[in-house]
């Protein structure tokens, strides 16, 4: 009689390429540098029939991937192998450094988790019964308006999102257009309109998808005969939330498709909200008549946040997932990153998690590795210009006076000329604040400054050297 585990393991090739589609897939849904923070350090240990088992560095990985990324990974798992299976997670016991492998009293080494089961995923119908939406995207419970962030860069955005989910269809906010660059909160706001409205009961059926996901469904309608049940079904929905509409760019027939589920919904007073990277009239490869129509509602752009609202934002979620992290960390990385706030909140996991696999204490000197490594921000907290000039002056042996004054001598001006350099680099001034401070020069000077450092510093490795000595005075003293 053959032993029951032998039955049922599967080899080491079958559950490794079962976990890479799996990686593949999660790739492609999530920020890189999540991924690389989240999933990259996940080893596959093996597989049965109906689980796959999963190894994590610790118990806050487990806890963080099964809080924000568990209906991921089941999409992931059912993507790779076509169904559900239960993922059973345990500690990597390698990755425990061995002073604390050498205690067994030590609670590290205690940390192997329960495997928690997972239900498999059920088959969902669409309205129609024809099954080609199941790959439709869910509304996410945890975008809500409570938990949006607003500000100036904002609110009228936010404003207009509260309307439409308060009175779908009998605002003339329909269609509603959030436009924006990435990360800056559109989605938030177009999941939330469906959470409040839903909550309130204002409408029953809605229908949030991505351009990209109608598109595929589409295709597969038409590739199953079925694209008289695609239409219906999305005609027959009291709220459209549509993500990310500039996709449609170039796809004839989708857009044709949509220009008429589009009518019939304004037609008969659904609500329509749509998000796209660009103000509709900016928009490409997009029928005119399909602009026109975008335009016919009300148009409304989120700006990237001012530095109070990035603080509250990292504030707000550092409440909601019971981290204490010190107030001077969440203003460094504020401070350093200003245009994108999914890169802001990816740059706190990433420091979240190098705090608990190196178990170290989260500080500036370790948020400022942080920056370094995703290449993102300028430290600029404990770094000021006036720090630049001297740190410099220092190394030139020249006083503040020469270093601003209109002497062109060759030590004077190589000093300026580095300094200036040193300030584009270190802080997130302008080029023409940065000239204020050197006498009052424009920006094409310290654009020239700038380029005459980094040329040098190419060509010439003593130089290079010199440079790199002074930053690390000027990083050291400020």
């Amino acid at each position: 009689m053959k032993n029951t585990i032998e039955e049922n393991q599967m080899n080491s090739t079958d559950y490794q390429a079962v976990w890479a589609e799996c990686l593949e897939y999660v790739k492609d849904k999530i920020p890189n540098h999540t991924y690389e923070t989240w999933f990259q350090p996940i080893k596959a240990a093996s597989m049965t029939k109906d689980d796959l088992f999963l190894q994590v560095p610790n118990k806050f990985f487990y806890d963080w991937i099964e809080s924000h990324y568990k209906e991921l990974m089941g999409q992931a798992i059912k993507s790779a192998t076509g169904d559900g299976m239960t993922i059973n997670y345990s500690v990597m016991l390698s990755d425990i450094p061995e002073e604390i492998k050498s205690d067994p009293s030590h609670t590290a080494l205690n940390q192997t988790i329960t495997p928690r089961i997972r239900e498999k995923p059920k088959t969902e119908d669409s309205l129609t019964g024809s099954g080609f939406l199941e790959r439709g995207t869910k509304i996410n419970i945890n975008y809500t308006f409570d938990n949006f962030i607003e500000g100036r860069n904002n609110q009228f955005a936010k404003a207009a999102a509260v309307a439409v989910a308060n009175s779908p269809g009998q605002t003339s906010f329909s269609p509603l257009v959030i436009y924006g660059s990435t990360g800056l909160g559109k989605t938030h706001l177009l999941q939330a309109i469906g959470n409040e409205a839903m909550t309130l009961g204002k409408t029953k059926r809605i229908a949030y998808v991505s351009s990209d996901t109608f598109t595929l469904d589409f295709i597969a309608a038409i590739q199953k005969n079925k694209s008289t049940d695609f239409s219906k079904y999305y005609r027959s929905v009291d709220m459209l939330l549509m993500d990310d509409i500039q996709f449609f760019q170039g796809k004839e027939s989708t857009q044709e498709q949509f220009f008429h589920i589009f009518n019939d919904l304004y037609q008969h007073h659904s609500q329509i909200v749509l998000t796209t990277d660009r103000p509709p009239m900016k928009l490409q490869g997009l029928q005119d008549r399909m602009l026109s129509r975008f335009q016919a509602g009300l148009t409304v752009d989120i700006q990237p946040p001012d530095l109070e609202t990035r603080i509250a934002i990292l504030q707000k979620k550092a409440e909601h997932d019971n981290l204490d992290i010190p107030y001077k960390v969440l203003e460094y990385l504020a401070t350093n990153i200003r245009s994108n706030i999914r890169e802001l909140e990816g740059a706190m996991i990433r420091l979240l998690a190098y705090s608990s696999l190196l178990q170290v204490d989260i500080d500036i000197s370790l948020t400022q590795k942080i920056l370094r490594e995703i290449g993102t921000g300028k430290p600029t907290l404990s770094i000021s210009i006036e720090d630049i000039q001297k740190q410099v002056g220092k190394v030139y042996d020249i006083n503040l006076d020469l270093m601003v004054g209109k002497s062109r001598k060759k030590e004077i001006a190589e000093a300026r000329m580095t300094a200036m350099y040193f300030a584009r680099e270190l802080t997130n001034l302008s080029l023409k604040n940065i000239g204020l401070y050197f006498g009052g020069r424009d920006h094409s000077t310290v654009v020239h400054a700038c380029k005459w450092v980094e040329s040098r510093t190419n060509k010439d490795e003593q130089y290079k050297r010199f440079i790199y000595n002074i930053r690390q005075k000027i990083e050291t003293k400020a």
